[in-house]
């Protein structure tokens, strides 16, 4: 929460309609300003497993620290989870076991996000097109950085689940960071790809316009599912006042 701006928000993560179990999580920390989006990989509880540490290694910061402290015990949060994971998939003798992660957070008029995968944030600004502040760390990413494809293409193309990063994959945890300041009127979504799969920019961006934020996390979930729900699908939408 900031001093000067009001925020609201909605949330949901739903199974899909194709999986048995949701290897999604998501938290909701509205009074230390923190929200977060983690997709499991791994396949069933190995995938949950590792969402779920995420996502409940930062449920437990406290409260009362200052932006600057929370955004380190959120890097050593998800620093932690890191090297949990790689030591559970050592003990299971699994080969792999991670999970994406967005993390979201607003204090004294900035947000800041952590991430590492393909889960992503959006800003919807003004009425204005919806921009894709994360760079997704996946193999199709390269192609819409070189100029070869759109986000939207890439994701129909055969590699578009291979990610590059994640928490609990390889020796070290690689965060990308951005920051930027918020206005009224804002409004950020956070997603794993169990959304964008089936959700262009321009039906994003009509789904977030002008919809409640009562009902903008379902409306969304329902697109995903409407689109095949092939995924477990995890949508966070914060409103700035």
């Amino acid at each position: 929460m900031t001093a000067t701006h009001h925020i609201r928000y909605s949330a949901t993560t739903h199974v899909g309609l194709k999986r048995q179990v949701n290897e999604d999580a998501i938290l909701a920390l509205p009074e230390l300003g923190i929200w977060l989006v983690s997709d499991g990989m791994g396949g069933h509880e190995a995938g949950d497993y590792a969402s779920r540490l995420i996502a409940d290694a930062v449920a437990t910061l406290p409260e009362g620290m200052s932006p600057i402290q929370t955004r380190q015990a959120v890097d050593d949060a998800l620093q932690t989870s890191h090297g949990l994971i790689r030591a559970e998939a050592g003990r299971r003798d699994k080969g792999t076991i991670g999970a994406t992660v967005v993390s979201f957070m607003v204090a004294e008029g900035h947000f800041l996000c952590f991430w590492a995968g393909d889960s992503r944030l959006y800003r919807f600004r003004h009425g204005e097109s919806i921009e894709m502040l994360t760079t997704d760390h996946s193999v199709v990413a390269a192609f819409v950085e070189s100029g070869q494809m759109s986000w939207d293409e890439a994701e129909l193309h055969p590699q578009s689940n291979a990610i590059t990063r994640a928490v609990g994959v390889g020796e070290t945890l690689e965060l990308d960071m951005i920051r930027g300041e918020i206005l009224p009127g804002d409004r950020f979504l956070i997603c794993s790809d169990g959304l964008t799969k089936y959700a262009t920019f321009d039906i994003l961006q009509r789904a977030m316009n002008h919809t409640p934020i009562e009902i903008v996390a379902d409306k969304l979930l329902q697109i995903a599912l409407d689109g095949g729900g092939g995924d477990n699908i995890s949508v966070i939408v914060v409103d700035v006042i």
